[in-house]
């Protein structure tokens, strides 16, 4: 065996692995791309769900987001107002005024006001419902009651009770996971203190809303013409209220036939 051919050829080999490494190591700085401090900063400020509530693809996404400026600082809504004035203070800009809010299901119907009337024998999730025409409910804009919704939610914010969902408002926090989940449409992210809701989403009225739900609105418009403040107006078949005006009086409560109008 030729010893020197050997020790010729492993001090080669060393040689162009050290050059290599040189090489990499110089590309490397030449080549890297600078980090702003300031993404880890808000990404711990951030709370970690990951729940996407933001729009974005988790938290990390969102944290450089708010960096390169394309979203606002108050764009968690699970962080809140707190999370939001920790990040400004990061960012070095105003927080402004942070709304809470929480989800709220615009529907009463549950088993006992729209009871079923065909049984349901599909995959327990309401979009297989609906892609099947329903689950066997009798209002075909009320809630399915197969908890997709509460399945949705990582806050555990959300529960099916005798075929309605409901939400805690004090769990949820706005991420907009049952929102998405619902394929009625029924659940909207709505001011935290708002001061009332309507509890029905037919798009029906008079006698072929009462045929299918004890509960829901029948688009008399009562609510609307007594209004004192003028803080309801009828949209399509459907009571809007502008909470900005509403005055709490309650008189739309005690006009309504139906008791579909909610005071938080």
């Amino acid at each position: 065996m030729d010893f020197q051919a050997v020790w010729i050829a492993t001090v080669a080999v060393g040689a162009i692995g050290l050059l290599v490494g040189i090489l990499l190591s110089f590309l490397g700085k030449v080549l890297a791309v600078e980090s702003d401090e300031r993404v880890d900063a808000v990404r711990e400020v951030l709370p970690g769900n990951n729940c996407g509530g933001c729009g974005l693809a988790g938290c990390d996404a969102c944290a450089k987001a708010i960096v390169e400026g394309t979203v606002p600082v108050d764009i968690c809504p699970v962080g809140g107002a707190d999370c939001a004035a920790k990040i400004a203070e990061i960012m070095g800009v105003e927080a402004g005024e942070t709304v809470r809010k929480t989800a709220f299901v615009h529907c009463s119907g549950d088993c006992d006001v729209a009871p079923v009337k065909a049984q349901y024998s599909g995959a327990e999730d309401c979009h297989a419902a609906a892609i099947m025409g329903g689950a066997g409910r009798s209002c075909q804009f009320g809630c399915y009651g197969l908890g997709s919704c509460e399945k949705a939610c990582p806050f555990d914010a959300v529960h099916v009770h005798n075929g309605l969902a409901k939400v805690d408002k004090e769990a949820c926090k706005a991420c907009g996971k049952c929102v998405a989940a619902c394929p009625q449409h029924l659940i909207t992210l709505e001011p935290y203190d708002a001061i009332a809701e309507i509890v029905c989403s037919s798009h029906y009225k008079g006698k072929s809303v009462m045929e299918v739900c004890s509960m829901g609105c029948i688009a008399c418009g009562l609510c609307a013409r007594n209004c004192p403040v003028n803080a309801i107006q009828m949209v399509g078949n459907l009571p809007v209220i502008d909470q900005e005006t509403c005055v709490r009086c309650g008189v739309c409560v005690s006009k309504c036939p139906r008791k579909v109008i909610y005071f938080r």
